[in-house]
């Protein structure tokens, strides 16, 4: 089985709120398809959750009455793009099925501290694929907050073990500079959590309300304590997430899981 994360970056356009690349999302849909591989979804909110979110200043919790309002509809927005995407896998004859987490989970100062997982095996095990997505959910300390893509296959991954994360990004992997500013940045093809404890995000120009890549960093170390191994691949290329899943190989970066003695 395999965790998929589709980033919010690869399937809209996060600098335009609504913006779904429907192209983009069914060919990725396809390829999962073509895998006939057992799989959990997570999505990103992209366009539909992060220009929201921030203008509410909803990472922060809970501060004024108007938040309320604008947490309600964050996660509706965020909805619809959960239906855009269920549509897209569904017509691939994907039997995929909605899994809200603002109603099966809780955070406190934003660590979990409640998780339904018997709900995603339940599903796995009648031969549906889970997919869920970040969302705003209830914080015990700070009333709300969010509740990011990256949380989530993180703790999918501890609980369900599988045999490969995969986050879908809109770059090749990871790379020793910032691609989008760097034009010597390189990619790395392989590499130990060791060496991505290393890596500097702090210069990250697409850090959002859930963290940008340091948020995906952090979640793939805990992934690797796990003996997992994570795979960031290009979700704009043709057969990438489609070669990781049947095991051939492709452009991308791996960080391997630290295999116990």
């Amino acid at each position: 089985m395999f965790i998929i994360k589709l980033g919010g970056s690869v399937i809209t356009d996060k600098s335009k709120k609504n913006s779904f690349k429907k192209n983009i999302m069914d060919r990725l849909s396809a390829e999962i398809s073509k895998s006939k591989k057992e799989v959990i979804l997570i999505h990103g909110a992209g366009a539909y959750g992060h220009i929201l979110a921030k203008e509410h200043n909803l990472d922060k919790g809970y501060k004024k009455l108007g938040q309320i309002q604008g947490f309600a509809e964050t996660h509706t927005s965020v909805k619809k793009l959960n239906t855009l995407v269920l549509n897209s896998l569904q017509e691939k004859n994907i039997p995929a099925v909605s899994i809200s987490p603002h109603s099966i989970m809780k955070l406190n100062n934003h660590k979990i501290i409640k998780m339904d997982y018997d709900i995603f095996d339940d599903y796995l095990k009648q031969g549906f694929t889970p997919v869920t997505f970040g969302d705003v959910v209830l914080d015990k300390k700070l009333g709300f907050s969010i509740c990011s893509g990256d949380l989530l296959i993180q703790i999918l991954a501890q609980n369900f073990k599988p045999e490969k994360t995969i986050f879908v990004i809109d770059e090749d992997g990871l790379y020793n500079a910032n691609p989008k500013t760097d034009k010597n940045a390189e990619l790395i093809q392989c590499m130990t959590p060791d060496e991505l404890k290393l890596l500097d995000t702090s210069a990250d120009k697409h850090a959002d309300v859930t963290g940008g890549m340091k948020g995906k960093t952090d979640a793939i170390k805990d992934i690797a304590k796990n003996g997992v191994d994570t795979v960031l691949l290009n979700g704009n290329k043709p057969d990438r997430l489609y070669n990781v899943l049947v095991g051939k190989k492709t452009k991308c970066t791996i960080i391997c899981g630290v295999k116990k003695p």
